[in-house]
């Protein structure tokens, strides 16, 4: 995580600061989701996995499920989003953790939060389009700019070994 990604606990602070009547999720082509949205889970989302350089590693986020349903006029309110979260943190546990936002209509996918923006009218998650990206770029013999985002430090995998 670095110190710019949006957490669940940087969310509650906004619901709670602002008390904002309206929530909007904004989609990364600027669109947002229909007003009528649900937040049908949340969870605590661990994925354990071996890069391409043989290194063990661990990501954790919190997860927002969202679903839009054909009941228009529903609206979910800040206090009610709050009152959900504050259900899950049994499951979530104490530690801040990066959030993410599940959503699709046909396809699902898991967006990052980019950032938060919170007044009096509203909330909004600005979500950004989710990349891979090589952890072992350098022994792999990417340079960085085709690794993609998620570039970090060195591994035990020789350049041209296949690894990746």
């Amino acid at each position: 995580m670095t110190a710019t990604e949006p957490t669940l606990s940087d969310l509650q602070n906004a619901l709670r600061e602002h008390q904002p009547q309206k929530l909007r999720v904004i989609l990364p082509d600027g669109t947002a989701v229909p007003s009528h949205f649900h937040v049908t889970e949340v969870g605590r989302v661990q994925k354990d996995f071996i890069d391409c350089g043989g290194t063990r590693r661990r990501t954790l986020n919190a997860q927002l499920q969202l679903l839009v349903a054909t009941d228009f006029d529903h609206r979910l309110s800040s206090e009610k989003l709050l009152k959900i979260i504050e259900m899950s943190q049994p499951v979530l546990g104490d530690e801040p953790l990066p959030l993410t936002v599940e959503y699709g209509q046909k396809v699902a996918v898991v967006y990052e939060v980019e950032k938060i923006e919170a007044d009096e009218s509203a909330v909004q998650l600005h979500l950004t389009t989710p990349q891979t990206g090589c952890l072992a770029a350098d022994a792999c013999g990417l340079a960085p700019e085709e690794a993609g985002k998620f570039t970090v430090g060195a591994s035990t995998c020789a350049p041209g070994s296949g690894c990746c």
